[in-house]
């Protein structure tokens, strides 16, 4: 072993136990403000169905769908890989994966529209739709047949229609509640927000249900639509998104992008409103900064480019479905939106293909970090988080399977989660 070192210290213990107690409140607040990632899954993507066409079977008819979709335009691998652009190794797996999805789980996270794709109606409509949805997502989740994530988007809390979207929220969260208890899936989209007060008379609404109903406090959580110039910079220079996150007070779960409310109101032309216009870039990039660490999860938004009429069309409407949801990818915007059932494909298609051409090298990289084998690269704790991250997502979404991880990298999930989630404590200790 050699010669023992010699320790020797000139501070006294005081000073320590000074700046551990003056840092305390700090401590405090960093738990409070910056818990991290929960670590649960999250969905790839959000579809959005007008309230009035929900129906019983919209998640098989989805699925239904866009199976036939591939039937029509893309019948085998090698097709839709040459469509897509795809590495000829991928081509198999991506195609039968993507098969599978769609007759496994089509749609991960449904949301029931009543804001712009349901429109103003009369208040009797309104209040006849909001219970039906609320009985058809119960009877879904009795009987096995829900999307993971089901839940509504409501009028926003602008004066014009706040009433109206309250008196909605009450009467869905109501119904599932007579018809047998809040589903852990249940999504709420609070939508066009733009002040932070909003944000909290949400809170404020939610905590008056769940007092009323007898739930434990901050059972009900709620997305946070991003649409406004407002709600990424404000008046005084301050970020407004980062506000409204800590005006959640904890119920937040996601901030989504919305591409045309959003373009529209930096007057971005109707030609050019796409989630990768530079304003989008920005504003997108201003809700990834605000939400880091605080377990609020971003979404990107949609194309409204359908793939829909003759097989050429088709195509040109995949190869933008799927470039852009590449490019989500990349910038670590791991959801989006759908807007039809030809969406599908290439959602899913974009998301496999992106976890499987990076499976290999991220699977060695984790080895090489878990069994310290050296290797080209030399990894830290943080990126050995961002390794894992990479994998269990994959196999949340159906793009892996653990036995195949655990092949290439003798790891169970339990060692991808302990890398994914490590103690702020830990991750501090072991950082050079």
């Amino acid at each position: 072993m050699g010669q023992q070192e010699k320790v020797a210290t000139s501070l006294a213990g005081a000073v320590s136990e000074e700046i551990s107690a003056s840092l305390a409140p700090v401590d405090a607040e960093l738990e409070r403000r910056y818990p991290g990632d929960p670590g649960t899954r999250q969905p790839v993507h959000t579809v959005y169905v007008p309230a009035d066409v929900l129906a019983a079977d919209t998640v098989r008819s989805w699925g239904d769908q866009a199976l036939d979709a591939l039937d029509r335009h893309a019948p085998d691998a090698a097709s839709l890989a040459a469509v897509l652009g795809l590495d000829d190794a991928l081509a198999a797996p991506v195609y039968d994966r993507v098969r599978a999805k769609l007759e496994r789980e089509p749609i991960e996270d449904l949301r029931v529209d009543f804001e712009d794709g349901y429109g103003t109606r009369p208040d009797a409509e309104e209040d006849a739709a909001a219970a039906r949805a609320a009985r058809l997502v119960a009877e879904a989740y009795r009987d096995g047949t829900a999307a993971p994530w089901t839940g509504i988007r409501m009028k926003c809390m602008e004066a014009p229609v706040r009433d109206r979207g309250i008196r909605t929220l009450d009467i869905f969260l109501t119904g599932l509640l007579d018809a047998g208890g809040l589903p852990d899936g249940l999504v709420l989209t609070l939508p066009k927000v733009t002040y932070p007060e909003q944000v909290t008379a949400m809170v404020r609404l939610l905590e008056g249900f769940e007092k009323t109903r007898g739930l434990p406090p901050g059972r009900i959580g709620f997305e946070i639509q991003i649409e406004t110039s407002q709600a990424i910079l404000a008046t005084d220079g301050t970020a407004t998104v980062a506000r409204m996150i800590q005006a959640a007070e904890g119920r937040a779960t996601g901030l989504h992008y919305g591409t045309f409310d959003y373009s529209a109101c930096l007057g971005v032309s109707a030609a050019y409103q796409a989630s990768d216009h530079p304003a989008a870039d920005h504003a997108k990039a201003i809700m990834q900064v605000a939400a880091a660490g605080t377990g609020v999860r971003l979404s990107d938004g949609s194309t409204n480019v359908l793939p829909v009429g003759p097989t050429p069309k088709v195509h040109d409407a995949w190869r933008l479905h799927h470039r852009l949801t590449r490019r989500a990818l990349a910038r670590a915007y791991y959801q989006g939106w759908d807007m039809h059932p030809g969406h599908l494909p290439t959602r899913y298609a974009a998301v496999f293909a992106f976890y499987r051409e990076g499976f290999e090298q991220a699977a060695a990289r984790l080895t090489r970090y878990a069994h310290r084998t050296g290797g080209d690269v030399m990894d830290e704790p943080a990126t050995a988080k961002a390794l894992s991250g990479y994998l269990l997502r994959g196999l949340d979404c159906g793009a892996l399977d653990i036995a195949e991880v655990a092949r290439a990298t003798g790891l169970t999930r339990a060692d991808l989660e302990a890398f994914a989630l490590p103690r702020r404590a830990d991750l501090t200790a072991s950082a050079p």
